[in-house]
């Protein structure tokens, strides 16, 4: 085993041993603390973030919108019954500056964002949904700042977003940031950036119950996980509290209807909605990501598609303004009686459009969320079908809003994978207890046409429990389960110090035949890991700290192979790294060092006369 290359001579600052002592001192009262407790504290302090980043987002984008739109354009931008009941006015009264200024905010958050955090690229969710996955250790600080910044840009500018993937990501990128500095295991950390995802948008939709379920049921296509469910529902509620003590508490959309459900004649007409649904969420999924690929397969440098895409929404806005933006005032108006005053060729034009739109800012790699657009599009599927059906049928009642709330139910929930928590969410958004029935009818039928397929709006998204990177790893290696991860801990090869520069570094990692190494102080005390390809991206007098990746896994002594097979299963690198109470590195597991503890397991059982376990 080699020692840190070349120790460090130059005593690292008290106030960096202060941090570092008190976090070690967090990690050791997470390890030590049980279920209830260890999660009670971090679903408060995940909702606390939660809450205080929605509000930070959501004055962002208002203060984008006001000086793109507002001022810019000079369009009155109509708002939900939450955030001032605007209703929708005669259209911008410079309709003509509508690309420019369209193409101008994504042009700006497109730098923004490939500059800086290129991972803040697209809608967010996904991202997310795959640090869940296969990082979640690894979301980077910057990657949230960038994305508030970034959607804010475009989607005040008229993008077509939603506000959930910004949210969602900046609470999960904070519950990776727990992840790392109290070190929790690999399931923990799933658990924690989930969460996060579900505190995040439960608390800027005002749907609290429901972002607590989306946390369990968005990570995978047909399964949920219960183990993020009850520290979610904590998460979410504070993180509801927070935002709404800011910005006001109320269903976003205002109340509609009673507590009871009494028009049992119209169910034939929500199950047609259902069906329209999830016919509809089929097109919205396969157009917008048949307009990312194709925005993908353009040559043009990655910066200039948004700005494309920003245009042409722009141009679209010229006609139909009611693709600009959110788009949440215009469900508003579509609850109430403006609906019939609406043209038909809008109500019914609308859900297509809103796709188009969507695509175009999103899918060319602009920022924001995908969610908010699903809603809209399912509201006037709902509005469509109650304009086309009340002058024949006038039975149908004169009121519009159980239509389109049924229509946001359905169409989003099906294609997201998320049908509870949506059909939750939209009702908590709505105030209508009463649309819960309908809506089970139309989300069923939706669920179940989008279910023949494999098409989904969160391509992160794993089929089930079973097809975990960790689950799926552990099951080659059966015998291993439970073991102690000291039986399969092997001597690091290397060790680099963190004073090193990127060419030593590199020169290092070359003599000893490696593409990546663990990273220490001078106190042996684990820093993250760095690779060949981050080093030679660096310049090789430069210092190699900021390369170092500190959200690499690492799993403590008295932990078990299982917890090692999931974090390596989990993470980028080729090892994980075995760490003391101390964070001081003992050791590390690879695949190789796995193969061989199975191999002695093998031989220890045959010479015992046990049979071996199938593998």
């Amino acid at each position: 085993m080699s020692g840190p290359h070349s120790p460090s001579s130059q005593p690292r600052p008290a106030r960096s041993d202060r941090l570092r002592s008190l976090a070690a001192a967090a990690a050791r009262w997470t390890a030590e603390a049980s279920y209830v407790r260890k999660w009670i504290v971090l679903g408060v302090v995940i909702g606390v973030i939660a809450g205080l980043g929605a509000v930070v987002f959501y004055e962002a984008l208002k203060a984008a919108t006001h000086l793109f739109l507002t001022t810019l354009a000079g369009y009155t931008v109509p708002t939900p019954f939450g955030e001032g009941n605007v209703a929708p006015g005669t259209g911008p009264a410079r309709p003509w500056a509508l690309p420019l200024i369209a193409a101008g905010g994504a042009l700006l958050g497109a730098i923004l964002v490939f500059r800086v955090a290129p991972e803040a690229e697209g809608h967010g969710t996904d991202a997310a949904i795959a640090a869940v996955h296969h990082n979640p250790r690894g979301v980077r600080f910057r990657t949230v700042l960038v994305k508030i910044v970034a959607s804010a840009l475009t989607i005040g500018s008229g993008g077509s977003g939603g506000r959930e993937g910004p949210t969602g990501q900046i609470s999960a990128g904070f519950g990776s940031l727990l992840a790392r500095v109290l070190e929790l295991s690999p399931e923990d950390a799933r658990v924690a950036v989930s969460t996060g995802i579900g505190a995040g948008i439960g608390a800027i939709f005002g749907a609290p119950l429901g972002g607590a379920v989306l946390a369990a049921e968005i990570i995978y296509r047909d399964d949920l996980d219960p183990a993020a469910l009850l520290p979610s529902f904590i998460a979410s509620g504070v993180g509801y509290a927070v935002f709404g003590a800011v910005e006001g508490y109320g269903a976003l959309f205002g109340a509609h209807g009673s507590t009871d459900f009494t028009a049992p004649a119209n169910l034939p007409w929500f199950a047609l909605i259902g069906i329209l649904g999830g016919l509809v969420g089929l097109l919205y999924a396969r157009g917008f990501y048949g307009l990312h690929d194709l925005f993908g397969r353009w040559g043009a440098p990655r910066w200039l598609k948004p700005a494309l895409g920003g245009a042409l929404v722009g141009a679209i806005g010229i006609v139909m303004p009611e693709v600009l933006g959110t788009g949440y005032g215009w469900i508003q108006h579509g609850l109430g009686p403006g609906l019939a005053t609406m043209p038909l060729w809008i109500v019914v034009a609308l859900p297509f459009a809103r796709i188009l739109a969507t695509g175009l800012s999103i899918g060319s790699g602009g920022s924001g969320g995908i969610f908010g657009p699903g809603m809209v599009i399912g509201a006037f599927i709902g509005a469509a079908v109650w304009r086309l059906a009340e002058p024949v049928f006038p039975g149908i009642g004169a009121d519009p809003a159980p239509f389109v709330i049924v229509g946001m139910m359905c169409c989003f929930g099906s294609v997201a994978r998320a049908p509870l928590a949506v059909l939750l969410m939209v009702a908590e958004m709505s105030g209508s207890i009463a649309a819960i029935e309908p809506g089970m009818i139309a989300v069923g039928l939706a669920w179940l046409i989008v279910r023949r397929t494999e098409v989904t709006m969160y391509r992160s998204q794993l089929p089930d429990r079973d097809h975990a990177p960790g689950r799926r790893l552990l099951g080659d290696v059966p015998l291993l389960e439970g073991e102690p991860v000291e039986s399969a801990m092997g001597e690091p090869r290397l060790l680099l110090g963190d004073h090193l520069s990127v060419g030593e570094a590199r020169l290092a990692l070359a003599g000893a035949g490696l593409d990546a190494a663990p990273v220490v102080d001078r106190d042996r005390r684990f820093e993250g890991t760095i690779n060949a390809a981050a080093l030679l991206a660096g310049d090789a007098d430069e210092d190699v700290r900021p390369l170092v990746d500190a959200g690499a896994a690492s799993v403590p002594l008295d932990s078990t192979i299982d917890v090692a097979v999931d974090a390596l299963a989990s993470g980028d690198s080729t090892f994980v790294t075995v760490l003391d109470d101390d964070r001081r590195v003992l050791g590390t597991v690879a695949i190789a060092d796995l193969a061989g503890a199975y191999r002695r397991e093998l031989r220890a059982r045959a010479d015992a006369g046990a049979a071996p376990a199938p593998a």
